[in-house]
């Protein structure tokens, strides 16, 4: 069974900064493009920072300057999220997504999510 797993979640003050991962388990045959979203509270999910297999990247407006995606596929597969200079508008569920090619087919798999709270 194919899983994304995130980790790096929790508090952070205002200023600070945190990194998340994300690693892959399972049977992959291909990895396209593997990313970041959040749910804030009362909000919509949203896209905040994504990276394709070339390793060209997309962010959200509210994030460029401050956060950075980047992938392993050598070693674990995985997609990192590092988030420098964090506010209060940054607290929120974040999300793992990758698109691959698995026993399923091509399809989107999910994260279960981590939370990042920022207050001082």
């Amino acid at each position: 069974q194919v899983k994304l797993m995130e980790s790096g979640g929790g508090s952070v003050q205002p200023g600070g900064s945190l990194t998340l991962s994300c690693e892959t388990s399972g049977i992959i045959y291909v990895i396209y493009t593997m990313g970041w979203y959040r749910q804030p509270p009362g909000k919509q999910r949203e896209l905040v920072a994504q990276i394709d297999s070339r390793y060209a990247t997309n962010y959200a407006d509210s994030v460029k300057g401050r956060f950075t995606v980047s992938r392993d596929d050598a070693a674990k597969n995985a997609v990192y999220l590092h988030m420098n200079n964090i506010n209060p508008e940054d607290t929120a569920v974040y999300y793992c997504n990758a698109g691959m090619r698995t026993v399923e087919g091509v399809r989107d798999y999910w994260g279960q999510g981590t939370q990042v709270t920022v207050s001082s």
